[in-house]
């Protein structure tokens, strides 16, 4: 008998301590501040994590026609992540990711940083993806509208290099907790090229981002906005969650209101931050790697994940800025008001169009 319990109490600290060895796994680089704040706001538990992703791994089967082409553990993860480990939510969100993907083939293929298409669009700085992050941990991508050439660059290419961006940055844990901030500047955006944003383009990238990525979006903020991107908005409102439209912040030309959520210590000189001027190609670059130029074509047909997280510091530093246009943005006393009502994601938004 003794031997039985002896065998037992063997048995139970092997399985112990194989739990807590895939558990540090899978948050392995994360430090003790955000593994408290992914239990806080996440409701991250490291006890049951393999039993959260098991049971959404399990509901897979409820779904025979999508091809779901990855389920380990770490992929899984995200998007519990993203939902908060709301197993059903979590699930959904995995079934459109995939079934977003089968439904338009023609964006996915070739899904790759030296796709030409995605190349243009990197290049010309579509998205900025700035090297610090928020106050709160997030990384911030930037957006200059008037930067888009309609003749070099199709909206779906944008969309594609937005996307394929997204995919690289969240392989970082950090930021599967933390989340991105959005900003993006209409200045010089014009009433022509704001003609190109149909709705059917426009809903196919609400689908893309908000349905179908697991991606936490803390904010997206509008600055210089001219007023057809206001009538713009309102053609998109019934395909946003009420969740999204609380988190669009509509700014104008005074950028008071967005350091009051976005410190001016993270925002480059365009909108009135303490660092230089943004720089288009950094992003670009760092996807292709060091030898990428401007001028030759890249032949690489692969991007490294690891590689971006280790080399952008570096590369950035070495690019040289390239040209863009300014952002007509000033900054201006003011308080943005709203409610406190403890939480950031029922913060409203500057002007609501509702």
């Amino acid at each position: 008998m003794g031997s039985a319990i002896l065998l037992l109490k063997y048995l139970k600290l092997r399985i112990w301590k194989r739990g807590f060895e895939e558990m540090t796994h899978l948050q392995a680089g994360l430090s003790p501040e955000t593994i408290e704040k992914a239990r806080l706001e996440l409701n991250e538990n490291p006890d049951i994590l393999h039993q959260d992703i098991q049971q959404v791994r399990d509901m897979i089967i409820t779904r025979p026609d999508i091809g779901f082409l990855r389920t380990d553990d770490a992929f899984i993860l995200r998007f519990l992540r993203a939902r908060k480990f709301h197993q059903t939510e979590a699930f959904r969100l995995l079934a459109q990711y995939f079934q977003y993907r089968q439904l338009n083939l023609d964006m996915f293929k070739n899904f790759k940083a030296d796709d030409p298409g995605i190349k243009r669009a990197l290049t010309d700085g579509f998205p900025g993806v700035l090297e610090n992050r928020d106050h709160c941990g997030r990384k911030i991508l930037l957006l200059f509208a008037a930067n888009w050439d309609q003749s070099r660059n199709s909206f779906i290419d944008i969309l594609r290099a937005i996307l394929l961006s997204l995919e690289v940055l969240i392989e970082d844990q950090e930021l599967q907790i933390n989340g991105f901030i959005l900003i993006i500047d209409w200045s010089n955006f014009s009433f022509k090229q704001a003609s190109k944003l149909t709705p059917s383009i426009l809903k196919l990238a609400i689908e893309g981002l908000q349905d179908s990525f697991p991606a936490r979006f803390g904010g997206v903020h509008f600055v210089n906005q001219p007023w057809y991107i206001h009538a713009l908005y309102t053609l998109i409102k019934p395909f946003l969650k009420d969740k999204t439209r609380k988190r669009i912040f509509l700014h104008g030309n005074n950028l008071n209101s967005l350091h009051q959520l976005i410190h001016p210590e993270c925002l480059p000189s365009e909108f009135g931050g303490t660092l230089p001027p943004y720089d288009m190609g950094t992003w670009a670059r760092t996807l292709l790697g060091p030898d990428y130029s401007d001028e030759n074509e890249y032949t690489h047909t692969s991007y490294n994940a690891m590689h971006v997280k280790h080399a952008s510091s570096n590369l950035e530093r070495e690019a040289s800025p390239k040209p863009m246009k300014r952002s007509q943005s000033v900054v201006e006393a003011g308080t943005l008001k709203h409610e406190d009502q403890g939480e950031s994601e029922n913060t409203q938004p500057l002007l609501a169009l509702d």
